[in-house]
């Protein structure tokens, strides 16, 4: 099993009790969406794409690991993409953090 389909595994776990979830190829990874909307990706190489709040962007970019998210040949996504180094999430701890983040801005968008 390669790195993202290890990340995959561990994101499945704690998704297990998100009511709508699906998964998408997107961005050369293994897209997570929850609502309709994606929250994770797990990239080819482990590392983990993230959405957030774009206002806790700066704050969240200063945890180690996380870098601003770019779209191929140094094209930056902009705020609220963040891009998280595998070896930054090996711990369960610092996964379910950073999938709170995203969960937490994906329930912010998709409330009705």
């Amino acid at each position: 099993m390669n790195a993202r389909d290890e990340l995959v595994e561990r994101l499945r776990e704690h998704l297990a009790e998100e009511p709508v979830t699906r998964e998408i190829s997107m961005f050369g990874g293994r897209a997570l969406m929850v609502n309709e909307k994606m929250a994770v990706c797990a990239l080819k190489d482990g590392d983990l794409l993230v959405r957030v709040d774009a206002g806790e962007h700066d704050d969240l970019l200063r945890r180690p690991g996380a870098e601003q998210a770019e779209m191929g040949a140094g094209r930056e996504m902009g705020p609220g993409w963040i891009a998280v180094a595998g070896e930054s999430i090996g711990r369960d701890e610092e996964l379910v953090f950073w999938l709170e983040k995203a969960l937490e801005y994906n329930r912010a968008v998709t409330r009705t």
